[in-house]
């Protein structure tokens, strides 16, 4: 494997080429006409322009990427997360052109990507499952008694949900109708379809996931997990390994059920696996197909470089490592910086980083993909940036967090940062006593410091910077000429 080419964006694009070179392995970057001066698209070997800013004419584009690999004779290519790295369709695509996919087979894809074959896939390992149905319902007065016997309160998801997309939570029985109305709708116009099934409502569970690697000689170990309890519109903003509420017992015991996962769908690469977790018990919820965006947590307490790993196995290596050599070495926590503004329900927010500058130290890590003066861009993912910390145990990564963030400059736009800090002192989060519900029962937006860090220097330097603007878009041409010349661009 000589050329691989990472099929993203951003921060997770450039994470992938680093450890590619280290591997003596040469990049290739696509990029959207909103990436043209992108900082994945510098750093990378050789880099093509494949379509404007929107995603679905340029990142989502299996075809075009294929072309491209073709024409520059790419050995594999890596999907990172996002995009089309859950894309049965494309793995299959790949794997026909006689490329390298570095991830898991389309089957297991389309397996896993289906909330109620994912279900039938794992019954015969005696996985613990949430009550519920193992089929989608289609009939309302069926569905209606079936969610009767559960008892409320109910759930009522999307087959091929993700992200809260075609759920909807039932108290009682006369919103049934409506709600399952919704929740169809919804999943017909987010996924193309309208399949949905009934849980039992698990009310204030903790969301535990494990990371699990396996290569194509039927190996299967786990990383430990992570927890991502910390989220807003059913999405993580904050996630720590290991959990502050696991057992040593318990963690193998998951660590076993997420190997048997992979096994149910002869996974090969890296997944995690998602647990609800309550009172004690946990509940297979999905399997994620792919390199999760908070995998940085994991490499800190584990010392893996997962990417390098996912690599040796598409190049059909056995793993190099046994279960009982896995170590877990201290506490890691990651912070997704995103362009949100935190005080107004965690809204996108667009702009220039007029001030950014990255807080450095021991234990501390910055996954981005941008520099002072690049605008956020409308068309994709919010975020900016992962802050990660790792400390000898949680108090002490809790610590260089906090540290981090009050490090961290950036003047131009909101940002979940202030929101990362509120939370670092929470003592609900520092006493380990949260849950999925921590922003609606504990986060409060008036207490919190405006999003942009506005101490003095930074106001200073950000008047400074509006005033040689045009002289900064001049050296920015200079630039793209310079790397127009360097770089093989078609």
């Amino acid at each position: 494997m000589k050329k691989i080419l990472i099929a993203n964006r951003g921060e997770i694009a450039l994470r992938i080429m680093r450890s590619a070179k280290e591997m003596s392995i040469k990049t290739v970057a696509v990029y959207s006409e909103a990436d043209r001066n992108a900082l994945h698209v510098q750093y990378a070997d050789e880099a093509v322009l494949i379509g404007p800013p929107p995603s679905n004419q340029s990142y989502l584009l299996a075809d075009k990427i294929l072309e491209v690999c073709k024409q520059l004779k790419v050995d594999a290519i890596h999907p990172a997360y996002g995009f089309l790295s859950e894309n049965a369709g494309f793995a299959r695509k790949v794997k026909d052109a006689g490329i390298v996919f570095i991830g898991p087979s389309p089957e297991a894809i389309e397996i896993m990507g289906d909330k109620l074959s994912a279900k039938a896939a794992v019954k015969n390992y005696d996985i613990p499952m949430v009550p519920g149905t193992d089929s989608a319902m289609t009939d309302i007065a069926a569905a209606k008694k079936t969610a009767k016997e559960i008892t409320y309160p109910i759930l009522i998801k999307a087959s091929a949900g993700g992200g809260g997309k075609g759920m909807r939570i039932v108290n009682k029985e006369e919103d049934f109708e409506e709600q399952m109305e919704l929740a169809v709708n919804e999943a017909k116009s987010a996924f193309g379809n309208g399949a949905v099934f009934i849980e039992k409502y698990v009310g204030s569970p903790r969301h535990i996931e494990i990371q699990i690697l396996a290569d194509t000689h039927g190996n299967i170990v786990y990383l430990f997990e992570r927890e991502c309890s910390i989220q807003r519109r059913h999405q993580k903003v904050i996630e720590e390994a290991p959990s502050a509420v696991l057992t040593p017992e318990l963690r193998a015991k998951m660590g076993q059920s997420a190997v048997d996962v992979a096994r149910a769908c002869n996974y090969v690469g890296a997944g995690t696996v998602e647990f609800l977790y309550d009172n004690g018990k946990y509940y297979f919820l999905e399997m994620n197909t792919r390199l999760q965006v908070e995998h940085p947590v994991t490499e800190f307490i584990t010392g893996i470089d997962i990417v390098k790993e996912q690599i040796k196995v598409a190049r059909g290596e056995l793993l190099s490592f046994k279960q009982e050599e896995i170590k877990l070495n201290g506490h890691a926590i990651e912070l997704r910086v995103y362009a949100e503004d935190t005080k107004n329900n965690f809204l996108p927010d667009i702009g220039k980083l007029k001030v950014y500058k990255l807080p450095q130290g021991n234990g501390v890590r910055v996954d981005d993909a941008y520099e002072q003066d690049m605008d956020i861009p409308i068309y994709y993912d919010p975020m900016i940036a992962k802050l990660i910390t790792y400390g000898k145990d949680r108090t002490e990564a809790i610590e260089r967090m906090k540290r981090a963030i009050d490090e961290y400059r950036i003047v131009g736009i909101e940002t979940t940062l202030a929101f990362g800090k509120f939370v670092m002192e929470s003592k609900a989060f520092t006493g380990g006593n949260y849950n999925t519900h921590f922003v609606q029962d504990y986060f409060h937006p008036e207490k919190i410091e405006n999003g942009e860090h506005t101490d003095l220097a930074a106001i200073i330097m950000a008047s400074l910077l509006n005033e040689t603007d045009k002289g900064q878009e001049s050296q920015l041409q200079k630039s793209e000429i310079s790397l127009n010349w360097r770089k093989n661009r078609l």
